[in-house]
Parts: structure tokens; C-alpha cells; sequence
């Protein structure tokens, strides 16, 4: 991961994407160095005096077509963001006119490729079930944690609590998201979902994230949900997932979770130094 500062950066071009409404400021660090400070990433994030976003994506030049580095609205890290991965593998495939891609993150290798019909597919890997890995606090059955509402543990490169519900749309989530995330099972905060099942193929499924609040949208979060529901016997292991901003499909599949859905580029700005050195 890189070192973040930005001396002597005269200016700084950025992409301004979204998946579902799961908003991200991306930044090409291909052809040069860019090294921001966790200050810069946070006035980035501000809505009114930034640009704001769910989660800002550094593209840098790895071993396969790229690396991708995600940062949170509050500065933190996290090692996947899967509607901000279409979203930076619809822009490279565009660019290249590769239909399909090999991209690295701290999660680990993840393929894209192209859906047709402007949809975007990543494999989000192996979901993870062990306590160790996810992690949780302790060592405890993942598959219903013992908390009210028994929800499920789930690890996608960042951790997940999913609860299933009568009615998503009920939840005050605001309040309950902000209390979940902090729970003292998830030593490393956690992402929180609450899931309606619709039937067999088919979830409504809101959620809050970890250092973010509510989004419109999450990737990963959806991957876990999918995996959940399917865990727990309420789905099959394919599934359309309805969320405030639209809909994904997920797949379960032997060689990883599959997430496929459309991406935004909103458009494309620079930061001025001043904007940087103020940070």
C-alpha cells in the first residue's frame, strides 16, 4: 500500500464513477506517483466542500493489468469494493478494449470481464466462513452468531454481518447500522445488511458500511448477502439482489462469488493544488 502525502503535486486528475449510486472518486496513479495523506482522502470525501464518495480507488500499475487500493469516507482502508472494481474494470476495457481482465487487490487477484449489455462481471473470490478470517472476536459458528437476530458472519476481503428480515424497508437503519458496525464480535468493524428474502432467486437488501454509513449500494456486500442466504438455505446459490440503487446479480460459483451489474462514469475533474495543500 502506498505511502500517502502529495508534496510538490501541482495538480491532481481524477474520475468521478458510480455503480447502483455506490459512488467513487478514482484515481489513475498509472503514469505518475500519487500519494495522498488520509486528511486529503477525508476532505475528498466531504460532500460539500470535497467531491464526496463511498470509497475513493487508487489504480497503480501490478503484476496483471492493475492494482486496485480502496480508502473509506473516513480514511480507513479496505481491501474490496467490488462496484468500484466494475467500475474501474469497465474504464479499463474501454481503454484497452480487453473484454476480459486480471486485476490485484489487497483482497487478493480478481478476474473481470465483460457481461454484454453493458454490465460489468467481477469474481470477488472465495467467501470466507472461518472466525479467524472474517474476523470475528472469537472462535463461534459464523452461520448464526450468537447476538440478537442470529445474523450471519461472512468474510469478502472485509467482514459482513447479514440479518435476515420480514421487512427491510422497516429497519431504521441509520440507527441500527451505526450500532452493528461497532459491535465487539468484529474487532475490525464491520459491514451491515439487512436482507429480505423475495423467493427463491430473488433478495431486497439494504445496508450500511463500515466507515461510510448508508449506501445506496455495496459489491461485497451484496457477494456476502448472496452467500448468506445461500448457506442458510433460503436461496439458491444464483440471485438478483434489489438495492436502493438497482439491482445486481450474484453467482456463487466454484471458482468464486460472480457479480455482475452496470457502471457509471459521471465525469472527469482535477483537484487544484491549493484544494491539496489545504488538506
Amino acid at each position: 500500500m502506498p505511502a500517502m502525502s502529495t508534496q510538490g503535486q501541482t495538480s491532481l486528475p481524477f474520475m468521478k464513477m458510480h455503480g447502483l449510486g455506490n459512488d467513487f472518486v478514482v484515481v489513475d496513479a498509472r503514469a505518475q506517483l500519487v500519494e495522498l495523506t488520509s486528511k486529503q482522502v477525508t476532505a475528498i470525501a466531504h460532500r460539500h466542500c470535497g467531491v464526496g464518495f463511498d470509497q475513493l480507488a487508487l489504480i497503480s500499475d501490478g503484476a496483471h493489468d492493475a492494482h486496485l487500493t480502496f480508502y473509506n469516507a473516513d480514511g480507513s482502508t479496505s481491501a474490496a469494493c467490488g462496484n468500484a472494481t466494475r467500475c474501474i474494470a469497465r474504464h479499463i476495457m474501454d481503454e484497452t478494449g480487453a473484454d476480459e481482465l486480471v486485476l490485484t487487490t489487497d483482497r487478493g487477484t480478481l478476474l473481470a470481464r465483460d457481461a454484454g449489455n453493458g454490465l460489468t462481471s467481477v469474481n470477488m473470490g472465495k467467501a470466507q466462513f472461518s472466525w479467524h478470517e472474517i474476523p470475528l472476536a472469537y472462535e463461534m459458528d459464523t452461520l448464526e452468531l450468537p447476538m440478537d437476530g442470529a445474523p450471519t458472519a461472512t468474510g469478502m476481503g472485509n467482514p459482513h454481518c447479514t440479518f435476515f428480515v420480514e421487512d427491510a424497508e422497516a429497519v431504521d437503519l441509520a440507527a441500527f447500522g451505526a450500532a452493528l458496525e461497532h459491535h465487539p464480535l468484529y474487532p475490525e468493524r464491520t459491514n451491515v445488511q439487512v436482507a429480505q428474502i423475495i423467493g427463491p432467486d430473488h433478495i431486497r437488501m439494504r445496508v450500511w458500511e463500515r466507515g461510510v454509513g448508508i449506501t445506496l449500494a455495496s459489491g461485497s456486500s451484496s457477494c456476502a448477502t448472496a452467500v448468506a442466504a445461500a448457506r442458510r438455505g433460503l436461496t439458491g446459490r444464483k440471485v438478483r439482489i434489489d438495492l436502493d440503487g438497482g439491482t445486481l446479480w450474484i453467482d456463487w460459483a466454484e471458482d468464486g462469488v460472480w457479480m455482475t451489474g452496470p457502471t457509471m462514469h459521471v465525469f472527469s475533474g482535477v483537484f487544484t493544488a491549493d484544494f491539496l495543500e489545504s488538506a
